[in-house]
């Protein structure tokens, strides 16, 4: 996938060793021309695995990646560190982590900060839960997707709590865009250069990576996926939305 992709090309450019496994036949031709070894399912992919690293869009692919007929569960063996770095329900992460443990594996949950091109940078920062023992298993994993392990940003053993720092960042984020169409709708029907103010206001008090990229965007009315200097691809908003929906499921529960 879009993020998979670069996570692979990176994890063989520092050596390990890769059989992956993807939906799109596509994508699986250029993995093999990349240096990666193909399987034909997850469970094939994870068999005598140290790790199995998984980028999948919500909690029922994950689930069904790691608990299905043909999944991760099935032929992983004992000590395989299941690497997941969806943005998922905190709960999955947890159910998964004990599923894991009753097959002598593990499972740390790292959702990643990143766009598919900011991860083929290696510019990506990954907030992660599980216990420490799992946590040293895939850190060599951790290290060959970013520039310097002060990325990699450990919040103790829960598995759950990677999960529940990249909901409040991108609540965050939702937030900042919405914040910036407001503003901008008022600008604009006082008879000022929308574009103008966001300009002064991403270059002085609001001078940061989120403000100048989606707000830039929300200035010229880009609400579309596309490419974009400063925050890459474009995100769908079905996917913006089931992170919203998640992050209201978890303030409701706690």
């Amino acid at each position: 996938g879009a993020m998979g992709m670069p996570t692979m090309r990176n994890l063989i450019a520092a050596g390990h060793d890769l059989t992956v496994f993807d939906l799109d036949p596509k994508a699986l031709r250029v993995a093999a021309t990349q240096g990666a070894q193909i399987a034909d399912s997850p469970a094939s992919a994870a068999a005598m695995a140290q790790a199995v690293v998984t980028f999948l869009p919500n909690d029922q692919i994950l689930r069904e990646v790691t608990l299905g007929e043909h999944g991760i569960l099935v032929t992983a063996p004992p000590g395989c560190v299941h690497l997941s770095c969806s943005t998922v329900h905190p709960d999955t992460c947890r159910e998964l982590a004990q599923l894991h443990a009753s097959g002598a594996g593990g499972f740390v949950g790292a959702p990643v900060f990143a766009r598919a091109d900011g991860m083929d940078r290696r510019e990506a920062s990954f907030a992660v839960g599980g216990e420490d023992r799992h946590v040293q298993v895939v850190m060599p994993l951790l290290d060959a997707l970013v520039r310097d392990r002060a990325s990699v940003f450990y919040f103790g053993s829960d598995p759950g709590a990677g999960a529940v720092t990249k909901l409040c960042g991108n609540f965050m984020i939702a937030s900042a865009i919405e914040a910036c169409a407001e503003a901008m709708a008022l600008a604009e029907k006082s008879g000022l250069d929308r574009g103008a103010v966001m300009s002064m206001l991403s270059s002085t008090i609001f001078d940061c990576l989120i403000y100048r990229g989606y707000g830039e965007r929300v200035a010229r009315r880009q609400h579309v996926p596309g490419a974009s200097e400063l925050v890459g691809p474009g995100f769908q908003l079905d996917l913006g939305l089931k992170d919203i929906s998640l992050t209201l499921d978890v303030a409701r529960k706690v």
